[in-house]
């Protein structure tokens, strides 16, 4: 994809107002691609288990979400280019420290350039899979069922494969435990992914939102 290609991915998830969607209704509190920083409306909903597709990882290799059966997927797309993106890296980085002996994964989605995806990586010393593409990234997310792009986003699915739920914005380390605690109920077969959503978009809305940059 040109240049332009990735130009015009901000440009318009900026003023779409971020019109990635997501299970529990796509709330970014102002964390990510929203312009006014309100709620962004719910839109149909994504695919119920993880879409098969390949990217090249960090070393050229091709991968697939397949790569990691058995896992508890934490798939995050994102670009170098996107500030909240960049900001919610060490949280992501604490998860799968923390929680990869459980069973969860954290696999990231760069939508960028290669070269600035591994330079950051690099500097960032990212110690989770990272998946890069241009258009091809764009495609994985439209794999999804995903329309428009906006950054960043995080798909969490089940040991099965099957989509718990999905987040839209920065995520922060509240929400993640309340979506970690989702996934292990549904791991241990004490409900189905359609089940949990109502009670976590509940738990969720009810966290205190962080003030935007600025405030």
């Amino acid at each position: 994809m040109k240049t332009w290609g990735i130009v015009a991915i901000v440009v318009a998830a900026a003023a779409a107002g971020a019109a990635f969607h997501a299970y529990q209704g796509a709330r970014d509190g102002g964390r990510g691609l929203s312009p006014e920083g309100g709620q962004t409306p719910a839109l149909p909903a994504l695919v119920e288990t993880l879409p098969q597709f390949q990217l090249a990882d960090r070393d050229g290799q091709l991968r697939s979400l397949a790569d990691w059966p058995d896992k508890s997927l934490i798939v995050n797309f994102w670009a170098t280019w996107c500030a909240p993106c960049r900001r919610e890296i060490p949280l992501l980085q604490q998860l799968q420290r923390e929680h990869a002996a459980e069973g969860f994964q954290v696999v990231g989605i760069a939508v960028d350039f290669r070269d600035k995806v591994l330079a950051y990586a690099s500097d960032m010393q990212i110690d989770y899979p990272l998946l890069i593409g241009e258009q091809e990234a764009l495609d994985a997310a439209a794999a999804f069922g995903v329309a428009t792009v906006g950054l960043p986003f995080t798909v969490f699915s089940d040991a099965r494969g099957r989509i718990v739920t999905a987040h839209l914005g920065e995520l922060t380390a509240a929400e993640a435990d309340l979506i970690l605690d989702a996934v292990r109920r549904v791991n241990a077969g004490d409900a189905a992914p359609a089940e949990v959503r109502a009670a976590l978009d509940a738990a969720l809305a009810a966290l205190p939102q962080p003030a935007a940059e600025g405030e």
